[in-house]
C-alpha cells in the first residue's frame, strides 16, 4: 500500500487486524485482501447488495489507518465527475478581472498593424486560468494525488456507464492521471484500491484483468451469528440464532430485496432495546420492518411464514 513497505505482514495479520475493527473476515477474503496489498493491484469485490463489499473498505481503511475517498457510480457519472473538472465560474471572472481581450496595437514604427495589444496578456492569462488554482479535484484524482495511506473505494461499479470503464484503465493499470493542460499526474504512493459490483452487468474483460477477484455472497448461519454477537454481544445467543435463521428463510424467498447482513445487525439491536425474550409470532411481525422495506415483501414474509395464523 505504500512505498515503504506493505500493509500487512501475512494473511493472519488481515484477519487479526479486519476482526479489531469489527469486521470477521474468512480465509478467502483475508487472503485476497493480502494479496491485493502484496501485489499492488486493485480488488474487485462483487456479489449481491447487503453482503458487506462497502464495509470491507471501510473495515480495511480502519485496519491500516488510512483515509478513505469513495467515488460512488451511478448511470450517467462522467469524467468530471470522477476525475476532474475546471472551475469555469472562477476562470470567467479571472479573465474579466484581467480584461484579457486583444485590440489592435500599432507596429514598431507606430503603424497600425502590429502585433494585438495585450496578447501577451492573454496567453498569461490563459497558463492562470489552467493552473492548480481552478482545478476541481474528483475522487480518482484526489486519491492519486494523495502522500498519505489512501482507500479508493469505487463503489458500485456496475452501475456506471461502459464509458466509465475506459477512463479507468489508465488509472488502475499505470496509477497516473494525464490533464492535458497541467501535464501527467503520476502516483507516488499507491492506493488500495476496491471496486464493487452487485453484478447488474458483465464488467468488461480490460477492467478485470487490472484486478484480483472475490466474490462474497451471504455468509453461512454460523458466520452471520457471530457477526450479530460481535456488534450486539448484549443479545442472548439463543435470539441471535432465532434472528439469523429468520433472516435466512426471508433470504429464501422471491423479494424485492433481501435483508443485508447490516440488517439482521439492526435487527438485533432493535429486538434488545425492545426487550424482547423471544421472536414469537407478535415480536416478528411488529418489527419486520427492520428487515424488510418493502409493504409487498412484508406481505409475503407474513405469509410464508404464517405468522399469526394460529
Amino acid at each position: 500500500m505504500s512505498s515503504q513497505g506493505y500493509a500487512f505482514a501475512d494473511v493472519a495479520d488481515v484477519r487479526e487486524r479486519l476482526r479489531e475493527t469489527g469486521y470477521l473476515a474468512d480465509e478467502a477474503i483475508a487472503t485476497t485482501v493480502f494479496l491485493a496489498d502484496r501485489l499492488g493491484k486493485p480488488l474487485l469485490v462483487e456479489g449481491p447488495a447487503g453482503v458487506g463489499k462497502t464495509e470491507l473498505a471501510k473495515a480495511l481503511t480502519s485496519a491500516v489507518g488510512a483515509e478513505l475517498i469513495r467515488l460512488q457510480c451511478y448511470e450517467g457519472l462522467d469524467e468530471a465527475r470522477a476525475l476532474y473538472e475546471w472551475n469555469y465560474k472562477k476562470q470567467l471572472l479571472r479573465i474579466q478581472a484581467a480584461g484579457a481581450a486583444p485590440e489592435a496595437a500599432p507596429g514598431p514604427e507606430g503603424v497600425a498593424g502590429g502585433a494585438p495589444a495585450g496578447a501577451g496578456t492573454w496567453q498569461q492569462t490563459h497558463d492562470d486560468i489552467f493552473s492548480e488554482e481552478f482545478l476541481l479535484s474528483r475522487p480518482l484524482l484526489t486519491a492519486i494525488r494523495r502522500d498519505e495511506p489512501t482507500v479508493l473505494l469505487i463503489d458500485e461499479t456496475d452501475k456506471a456507464d461502459v464509458e466509465v470503464e475506459g477512463l479507468l484503465l489508465e488509472v488502475l493499470s499505470d496509477f497516473q492521471v494525464t490533464i492535458p493542460e497541467l501535464g501527467t499526474v503520476k502516483a507516488t504512493r499507491r492506493p488500495f484500491v476496491i471496486l464493487t459490483s452487485n453484478a447488474t452487468r458483465e464488467l468488461s474483460e480490460a477492467l478485470k484483468r487490472r484486478c484480483l477477484y472475490l466474490n462474497l455472497d451471504y455468509p453461512s448461519a454460523a458466520r452471520e451469528k457471530e457477526i450479530v454477537l460481535s456488534r450486539v454481544p448484549e443479545l442472548p445467543e439463543k435470539m441471535a440464532e432465532s434472528l439469523v435463521r429468520i433472516v435466512r428463510a426471508l433470504r429464501a424467498m422471491e423479494l424485492k430485496k433481501a435483508p443485508s447482513i447490516a440488517e439482521t445487525i439492526d435487527w438485533g439491536q432493535t429486538v434488545l432495546a425492545l426487550g424482547f425474550d423471544t421472536m414469537d409470532d407478535a415480536a416478528v411481525t411488529s418489527t419486520l420492518g427492520v428487515v424488510l422495506k418493502h409493504a409487498s415483501d412484508q406481505a409475503r414474509a407474513i405469509s410464508q411464514l404464517k405468522l399469526g395464523a394460529n
